[in-house]
């Protein structure tokens, strides 16, 4: 593979990894630590990821436990997962905070499962327009005597196999999350 092509195959990697770091989030019925990725706790006056503070444990299939290494913040974890946009209430008891993850109705699995195709199909678009964009760059660089034609012909059949490789991880990843939430 060529140098000129690196540059856009890492762009892709990354918008694969942006999606399954995304989905990951997506609550699913079973206790998952990854839907608290986003959350941070003002620790010390500084905003600090909710796993940097405490033990995240999933003692049961349904149920995820933090239990703080300073107790002091225990309002201010509860507080940060009311805010967010996980949908589950938290209890406190005074030293743990729990999380119940309720059972998905149908509905809900159906409408997160066309969560995740959205974010699929807008993660398919990011590629392709990364394509355009190595595509252009190709044929600025041939107008510029830069690249001979054949040059051109090559990587842009190179820059294609890695969209069209991109593409079918995708769906992979789309297909996997989606069976995942409908096998609840």
């Amino acid at each position: 593979m060529s140098n000129d092509t690196k540059v856009f195959e890492e762009k892709m990697k990354k918008s694969l990894a942006a999606l399954e770091v995304d989905l990951n989030t997506i609550r699913a019925g079973r206790a998952n630590p990854h839907v608290l990725d986003k959350i941070t706790v003002e620790n010390y006056g500084v905003e600090t990821p909710l796993a940097q503070v405490g033990n995240i444990t999933v003692p049961e299939a349904r149920l995820l436990q933090i239990q703080p290494w300073d107790s002091t913040l225990l309002k201010k974890i509860e507080k940060a997962i009311n805010a967010s946009d996980i949908g589950i209430n938290p209890t406190n008891d005074g030293k743990v905070i729990r999380l119940v993850f309720p059972e998905l109705t149908e509905d809900r699995r159906k409408s997160l499962t066309k969560d995740v195709k959205k974010k699929g199909e807008d993660t398919k678009i990011a590629v392709r327009n990364i394509r355009r964009d190595a595509v252009d760059q190709f044929k600025k660089s041939e107008k510029k005597g830069e690249l001979t034609e054949d040059d051109l012909k090559g990587l842009e059949t190179e820059i294609q196999k890695l969209t069209d490789k991109s593409i079918e991880n995708i769906d992979k990843i789309v297909d996997a999350k989606s069976k995942d939430i409908m096998s609840l």
